[in-house]
């Protein structure tokens, strides 16, 4: 059984950093996998926000967070990171970790694991 566990989220203030981790467990092909993290604010859709695929070179970031939020993976630990800095109020949301086979995608219906979600408050 696949199990994705993020770490707590927090109440932080603007230009604060923070940083999210998941943990993977159940899951074999976890090194060739595509780790994805999406966010939802509320009465909105769920938002890709950053994936990594296996090889490590391969990252994308949705526009909104590109500059500021660093996805890394360590698979010796089969586990993702979200480094958040300079966080902003629009940043307000429920996290979501997610995998995939290989291959970035954007898409959350293209991610058959999730994790069950980490709050993050960004206070203006």
């Amino acid at each position: 059984q696949v199990q994705l566990v993020e770490s707590a989220g927090g109440l932080v203030q603007a230009g604060d950093s923070l940083r999210l981790s998941c943990a993977a467990s159940g899951r074999t092909t976890f090194r060739t996998d595509t780790m994805a993290w999406f966010r939802q604010a509320p009465g909105k859709e769920r938002d890709f926000v950053a994936a990594i695929a296996w090889s490590t070179t391969n990252i994308y970031y949705a526009d909104s967070v590109k500059g500021r939020f660093t996805i890394s993976r360590d698979d010796a630990k089969n586990t993702v990171y979200l480094q958040m800095n300079s966080l902003k109020p629009e940043d307000t949301a429920v996290y979501y970790c997610a995998a995939r086979g290989p291959g970035i995608l954007t898409s959350s219906a293209n991610y058959p694991y999730w994790g069950q979600g980490t709050q993050v408050t960004v206070s203006s």
